[in-house]
């Protein structure tokens, strides 16, 4: 898979940090940004014990959001300004139990076309080494914003 990531302009970054911040899931998980870039987005998300699962461990839900935001908005970097992202479909492998104080999801676009994307994303944590958590594979679709 070649890296396509590359600079954002001005108004394509601004355009996903309001998008972002329109996210009232993402704000109520407490996800924020790590890095934009053309094709390749990180989010980042803070351990707290209100989105844990019986065990201890944060939620697949809240892994989830983390992953597929990341690759929505990976996706919607490569649009022109008058498109906006949904997901259509994704799968998620959750590899090893959610533990750590931050996670970053890293999604990347592997193809991006006039209405579908396919996007890939890791989600790791502080604590587990470097592994991944979870890996998801998504498919995005580009429509006229509203």
């Amino acid at each position: 898979m070649a890296d396509i990531a590359g600079t954002l302009s001005t108004s394509q970054e601004a355009r996903l940090r309001e998008s972002i911040g329109r996210q009232t899931l993402l704000t109520t998980l407490g996800i924020e940004i790590g890095s934009l870039a053309a094709g390749r987005v990180v989010l980042e998300m803070p351990f707290r014990e209100d989105l844990c699962q019986q065990n201890g461990f944060v939620h697949a839900g809240a892994i989830t959001t983390l992953a597929d935001s990341a690759c929505g908005y990976a996706a919607m970097s490569l649009q022109p300004v008058d498109r906006d992202i949904l997901t259509v479909e994704f799968k998620v492998n959750l590899m090893s139990p959610a533990v750590g104080q931050r996670f970053l999801a890293t999604a990347t676009v592997v193809r991006s076309g006039r209405t579908l994307t396919v996007c890939t994303a890791e989600v790791t944590s502080d604590t587990n080494g470097g592994g991944p958590i979870a890996l998801m594979q998504a498919t995005l679709m580009a429509l006229p914003s509203a």
